[in-house]
């Protein structure tokens, strides 16, 4: 047998067992993202805001449930970058996180390669940068993770998707907002509101100047589009609507929602939702669509609203005349409350799997640990404005927790925190919770601050099973919703009120547990939760990858510029193909000397 003959062979045994190979695995879908700076103007006035790929705000993340997902970041920031994924649990990998307690960050010039699936998720979510307040100046975008084609959506297939990017925003960068808070001040109120990244359309001539870009979403008229809307701010609650349409709750953060109308809906600092909505108005002129302040002074407010335009392709005229109203419940604290208690989980629908979402029946689980975390107004603590939960004002280790136990680093954290609230002064600490593995957390969230706040839960999908006004108590639990509670990953808690959740402890990693609200998660509104196998197995979390950064006690172990971002944390996958690219170009050859 010829050389060439042999080599033909070799190669065909070796390319079947290669494209078995592949076609049984998950998808790759690959992502470049260069964080910079760029100078933009959305109130009007020139300021720096954080793009990526010198975009404002960034490319959606459009992947598949089960897919694979790889993002090589490069920063060119000044200054130290995370990237966190809000809401997408990585699912046996908390060392993809993005956060502070699970990853060294990734220094100025450099970059670094997050790969991680999107394993049993379906749903709305985004991206931010994580660390020294950045989000307050940019770098968010959306993450859509879609049903698998053999599993159904419970709504007829839109004619076409949109993503609606909402937040507060200052005219100042998230340096100068820092520096604000470092100095104890308060941030004051924002600026405007953002929808896309772009301000106001000019509504009304004394609260909108001239020459604001503003978003225009144009639509085919009678035609049904899902909306996903995410409040990527700094810390407001915006009210959203759309002049003259009804909006169709359809989803949550990755749970398929009891479908039913709504006017507008409150959505908190953190949060994503889905509507369907159809364009069944007429044409003689724009629609407004509107993101306006919520629990505070509106009559002082009002500069802080969000609008863009609805824009059919058959109209006829601009947007005129005002804005459709806002809820008029100042008076009625419980308006805004009944309606987060509306929205429910859809029981009967498919989610990621194809099994109906109901079937994980929470309410028939018993509770294995109870955690009561109470916030207050900000207090001082040896000299320094900080916020609490229960007493403890968080502080970021310079070695990641996760890190820490991989090494056995001492010292770097207490496993500590309470299961209530401290009693006697406030104290800054690095203390966690100590979670069970596979156990089942009750968490009663207490709000004892005059501001609204919104919490959010790495790593899982907590059900939503109460929230009231007052202080809970042991009583409370008999109003606990045990059957279609939503579950979610970032939840609102009301002032003067209570939020309970329940989570199933099920995927191990250090995983974070924090305010949304930018200015109270800065000086210290924060945990994590500590969730270990005793006996450890790849089954239940994936090793320490290839390119990881270190930090703090292990900087030791760092390599000048040895962070292997895009190669070296995928050629383990990509080799093969790269080795099958040139025998193919080596048979060529052969048949084609």
């Amino acid at each position: 047998m010829s050389l060439c003959s042999r080599f033909s062979a070799f190669f065909f045994i070796h390319t079947c067992l290669l494209l078995t190979s592949c076609f049984a695995e998950d998808p790759f879908v690959t992502y470049d993202f260069e964080v910079s700076y760029i100078t933009a103007s959305p109130l009007g006035v020139p300021q720096q805001v954080i793009a990526i790929n010198g975009k404002f705000p960034g490319p959606t993340i459009n992947v598949t449930t089960n897919n694979n997902v790889v993002v090589n970041v490069r920063n060119k920031l000044d200054e130290n970058l995370l990237m966190h994924w809000s809401g997408v649990q990585q699912r046996r990998s908390s060392w993809q996180d993005g956060l502070p307690g699970t990853n060294c960050p990734i220094p100025p010039k450099w970059n670094w390669t997050y790969q991680f699936q999107v394993k049993d998720q379906i749903g709305s979510f985004f991206y931010f940068p994580s660390l020294h307040m950045q989000r307050a100046s940019g770098g968010f975008g959306s993450f859509i993770i879609n049903n698998r084609p053999i599993i159904p959506i419970p709504f007829d297939t839109p004619h076409g998707d949109i993503v609606i990017l909402i937040g507060d925003w200052y005219k100042r960068n998230h340096t100068a907002l820092r520096k604000v808070l470092d100095e104890g001040k308060d941030l004051g109120m924002p600026d405007g509101v953002l929808i896309n990244g772009k301000g106001p359309y000019q509504y009304n001539t004394t609260l909108v100047p001239d020459g604001i870009d503003y978003e225009t979403i144009e639509v085919n008229p009678g035609k049904t589009y899902r909306l996903r809307v995410h409040n990527v701010g700094t810390s407001t609650s915006l009210n959203f609507r759309i002049q003259n349409h009804n909006l169709l709750l359809a989803e949550s953060e990755g749970s398929y929602t009891v479908q039913q109308n709504y006017t507008s809906l409150d959505i908190h600092v953190g949060q994503s939702y889905s509507f369907l909505v159809t364009m069944d108005q007429n044409a003689s002129s724009d629609y407004y669509i509107v993101a306006s302040a919520r629990f505070v002074n509106e009559s002082q407010w009002k500069r802080v609203t969000g609008v863009a335009v609805l824009h059919y392709t058959n109209s006829k005229g601009k947007a005129n005349g005002p804005l459709p109203d806002a809820p008029n419940d100042e008076f009625d604290k419980t308006f805004s409350m009944n309606q987060a208690r509306s929205i429910r989980w859809n029981v009967s629908a498919s989610g990621a799997r194809p099994n109906p979402q109901g079937s994980f029946r929470y309410g028939s689980i018993n509770v294995t640990e109870v955690y009561v975390l109470r916030n207050k107004p900000p207090v001082t603590i040896n000299g320094k404005k900080r916020t609490t939960l229960s007493g403890i004002s968080f502080v970021n280790p310079s070695t990641p927790i996760r890190l820490a136990d991989q090494f056995k680093v001492k010292g770097v954290y207490k496993l500590d925190f309470p299961s209530k609230p401290l009693e006697g002064p406030p104290k800054m600490e690095t203390s966690v919770i100590n979670g069970t593995f596979r156990g089942f957390m009750e968490v009663i969230l207490q709000n004892n601050d005059t501001k609204m706040q919104s919490y959010h839960m790495s790593g899982y999908a907590f059900f939503v099973v109460g929230m009231d006004y007052g202080e809970w108590t042991e009583n409370s639990r008999g109003t606990y919703n045990k059957w279609d509670g939503i579950a979610r990953s970032t939840i609102q808690v009301y002032p003067g009120a209570w939020t309970a959740i329940l989570v199933s402890l099920d995927n191990v990693g250090v995983w974070n547990l924090r305010t949304e609200n930018l200015d109270s998660w800065y000086l210290g509104q924060e945990t994590y939760v500590r969730v270990v196998n005793p006996e450890a197995t790849n089954k239940t979390e994936l090793p320490l990858p290839d390119n990881e950064l270190f930090c703090g006690a292990l900087s030791y172990m760092q390599k000048p510029q040895d962070i292997s971002s895009f190669a070296a944390s995928i050629m383990g996958d990509r080799s093969k193909l790269f080795f099958t690219l040139l025998m193919i170009a080596a048979a060529v050859m052969c048949i084609f000397p």
